[in-house]
């Protein structure tokens, strides 16, 4: 979930126009550590022509976090931490972050939950202390807890309906059963009711922790004022998580094909099978066979047979998903009812032929080419960079994987994506398809 606040006035004019700049290449080259007097962490690149402070910090520990039988929770409470905090009362605490153009959201995902603040540089202490009071003191009172839960709960009897939702819920029930993965992240209509205040406070105590965090800062700032705003705002959290463990797992059911009918227009298509952690050697000659796959739109293998040549989907698409618990190869398309079983065989062919005889060399070539090039689409907003500095904490890749990526790209030769290809693509394919189809393996609707 990602909530942004509106901002209005001069202020918000200035935070927007802010928010287009992004530091110059030289500047994102220039990655600070920085430690605070009280020990708190942050990857700092530091730009004072940018008159913006953009601020991304992780906790690990996300929806695989909730409370048992209450999926739900971690979304509910990323939900609520910006409704109000101290003193100020939800309506209170926005107005106050709009009269200073103060953006701040919290999201939960499987693995995580992240936060952001963007405040113009000369609005920083205001920012700051209001982020200070949301993960400190948030008040969690009735009024939100309920207009939020209502907006849950909306928001799932709409899923029931959508195909892709149903689809996705089915793949990870099936692949995952029993494990907190099996779990949608934003609850069910089942769950959600039934979770209460202490749930929430609960989670907060447990999660949102120093020895958990990960933060990466932009804009106009130096180390010294960075450090002192860190342990005001992170400081006076619990020195330890309390994380429940959360066991590694494979995929299940493999090789099988999970059918729902619903009367839609288009049947959608799911797919995934076991994937390359993020930390293993092969992670990167694995992102080049992906991008040859399905990854790279238009140059795509799955692009070319499945719309170009036969015209069955307007996308087709495949990536890499490397969770904490579990690494993935996931997929997916939307075509005609009766050209659902022709599209999902080409998927499995392209799948399988990759696997057997590897990508070409000019196939890699291309493929080394632009993801190098393109790299750079991550890096021209503050926001962006403050993710990725976030992003390669949590991945644990060094704090000059900017500089050393693309030697690793270059490193990587025909041999070594030949191999790969086959140890990714060769464990089987489990795949969902929602819509009107010949059901094969019938599961219930919604999964």
């Amino acid at each position: 979930m990602i909530r942004y606040h509106r901002i209005f006035g001069l202020a918000s004019a200035a935070l927007a126009a802010a928010l287009l700049m992004a530091p110059s290449a030289q500047a994102m080259t220039k990655i600070e550590r920085v430690v605070s007097p009280g020990g708190i962490e942050a990857w700092l690149v530091r730009e004072p022509s940018v008159p913006l402070i953009a601020l991304e910090f992780s906790f690990k520990g996300g929806a695989n976090q909730d409370p048992a039988g209450r999926p739900g929770v971690a979304y509910m409470t990323a939900a609520a931490l910006d409704e109000g905090a101290g003193d100020l009362d939800s309506k209170a605490f926005q107005a106050r972050a709009e009269r200073n153009a103060v953006e701040m959201s919290f999201r939960a995902s499987r693995d995580e939950v992240r936060g952001s603040l963007k405040v113009l540089s000369n609005r920083r202490d205001e920012g700051f202390e209001l982020l200070r009071l949301a993960l400190n003191a948030p008040r969690f009172d009735p009024e939100p807890i309920e207009r939020i839960r209502a907006q849950m709960l909306t928001a799932l009897k709409r899923e029931t309906t959508s195909p892709n939702v149903i689809g996705s819920r089915l793949w990870w029930s099936a692949a995952f059963p029993n494990h907190p993965y099996s779990l949608p992240t934003n609850g069910t209509l089942e769950s959600v009711p039934a979770i209460t205040r202490d749930d929430i406070t609960g989670y907060v105590g447990r999660v949102l922790a120093r020895d958990n965090l990960k933060v990466g800062v932009v804009g106009d700032i130096d180390a010294e004022s960075l450090g002192k705003l860190l342990d005001q705002v992170f400081g006076s959290l619990p020195a330890k998580a309390d994380l429940r463990d959360v066991p590694k797992i494979r995929p299940d059911v493999l090789g099988k094909r999970l059918e729902v009918q619903l009367d839609v227009p288009q049947t959608v298509v799911a797919f995934g099978g076991l994937g390359i952690a993020r930390k293993d050697p092969d992670f990167i000659p694995a992102f080049i066979v992906n991008h040859i796959l399905g990854g790279g739109s238009f140059s795509s293998r799955l692009y070319s047979e499945v719309r170009e040549k036969r015209g069955l989907a307007y996308s087709v698409y495949s990536y890499l998903l490397p969770l904490d618990a579990a690494s993935l190869f996931m997929g997916g398309t939307q075509t005609r009812a009766d050209k659902a079983d022709e599209a999902v065989g080409l998927i499995e062919k392209e799948i399988k032929r990759l696997a057997e005889d590897g990508p070409t060399f000019d196939e890699l070539e291309r493929s080394k080419s632009y993801i190098q090039g393109s790299y750079a689409l991550n890096f021209d907003t503050s926001t962006k960079i403050a993710s990725q500095l976030v992003q390669l904490q949590v991945d644990d890749l060094g704090i000059d994987y900017w500089e050393r990526r693309n030697g690793l790209i270059d490193a990587v030769t025909l041999a070594d994506v030949k191999r790969v290809a086959n140890r990714l693509l060769n464990g089987g394919v489990l795949f969902t398809l929602v819509g009107r189809t010949q059901p094969a393996t019938t599961a219930k609707q919604g999964g």
